[in-house]
């Protein structure tokens, strides 16, 4: 892959994350402490529920900031067809799909090392969006993914849902 085409990991601050990142930038912060005793490791907000197309920018920064990724696990209901297994950077990634209803991924970086990242709905507006970051990387929140989405406005939306609510509200419209 040609550095130009590279997936790059942002350090822009928060509010200026949705205005200011280009294409193939994955919008992912991560908790600032070692001491990883909040329930979050970090959080992610990817722009489709397509994880074919969103999944390798998020492998990339990660392996580029932590070390290797190897596997991942996601919520099979919150995902457009999930493979069991992706080649990302000539690494193969094992995804592990489970019909869960969390609003997280499961990131396993060598043997063993678990971190859990809340996943901000692609629909998010920027600024729910913001507030859920914040607090997801707020060393020490015990609060929960879905709490966190609920709290700051983000309501989940399967792609099924969308397709189906915007059915009911139009019906000449088309589902995504």
């Amino acid at each position: 892959m040609a550095d130009s085409d590279s997936p790059r990991v942002t350090r822009l601050p928060p509010a200026a994350v949705r205005q200011a990142v280009r294409p193939g930038t994955a919008v992912v912060r991560l908790e600032t402490t070692d001491d990883r005793q909040g329930v979050l490791d970090g959080v992610w907000w990817p722009r489709s529920r397509d994880i074919a197309a969103e999944l390798p920018s998020l492998i990339t920064a990660l392996t580029q900031l932590l070390g290797p990724v190897t596997r991942v696990g996601l919520d099979t209901g919150a995902w457009e067809e999930l493979p069991t297994r992706m080649t990302i950077d000539d690494r193969v990634v094992h995804i592990d799909s489970f019909p869960v209803g969390d609003d997280t991924v499961l990131v396993t970086r060598g043997g063993q090392d678990l971190l859990s990242l809340l996943v901000v709905p692609p629909h998010a507006t920027p600024e729910a969006a913001r507030a859920a970051m914040a607090e997801a990387v707020r060393a020490g929140s015990g609060r929960q993914a879905e709490q966190i989405l609920i709290d700051t406005g983000t309501e989940r939306a399967h792609p099924g849902e969308r397709a189906r609510a915007s059915a009911t509200e139009d019906p000449g419209a088309v589902g995504e």
